[in-house]
């Protein structure tokens, strides 16, 4: 029974490749070409993950890469259609600054960020670049941020009040 419940759970989550890397070693014979990829999946209802996998094949990289990602998945909270606060998440040169949107604006953000927020299930937030476009650095960036995001529900029993009285 639980079988039929991942599998269930594995078709619902989607995957958008974000970037494909060609790597080159130079050996004794020549060179020897092998391709990286960059891969964000995510259910579109609050659970995102990136993977990365390289093989000498484009589609087994991409595969690798996909595996990878579902094992690496989190949670995050949702307001409606966008975050419950700002935040800016860093990795390395990377920074990436999120912040919600009101419902129709839509998803202001670009290349990795807009793969990482539309396959989270956000569907309106303001996005801003302040570091390295390096893609894998944006997605990490981003999937920190989002990793820092704080329930409305804990935060208000944190300091004792309602959740109405902490979004006022």
């Amino acid at each position: 029974m639980a079988k039929d419940f991942n599998q269930v759970e594995e078709n619902k989550i989607e995957d958008r490749v974000v970037a494909i890397n060609r790597v080159t070693k130079v050996v004794k014979g020549g060179r020897r070409m092998r391709f990286a990829a960059l891969v964000v999946v995510g259910d579109k209802n609050g659970r995102v993950g990136f993977g990365t996998g390289k093989a000498a094949e484009v589609p087994a990289a991409i595969n690798k890469a996909i595996e990878d990602g579902k094992k690496n998945m989190i949670s995050l909270p949702l307001a409606g259609s966008t975050i419950p606060h700002e935040v800016i998440g860093k990795f390395n040169g990377g920074c990436v600054m999120l912040k919600p949107a009101k419902v129709g604006s839509g998803v202001a953000a670009g290349g990795p960020v807009r793969a990482v927020v539309e396959l989270a299930g956000i569907s309106d937030i303001t996005s801003k670049s302040l570091g390295s476009n390096t893609p894998i650095n944006m997605v990490r960036a981003t999937i920190k941020g989002l990793s820092e995001l704080k329930d409305p529900k804990d935060v208000a029993q944190l300091r004792g009040k309602s959740v109405q009285e902490l979004l006022s």
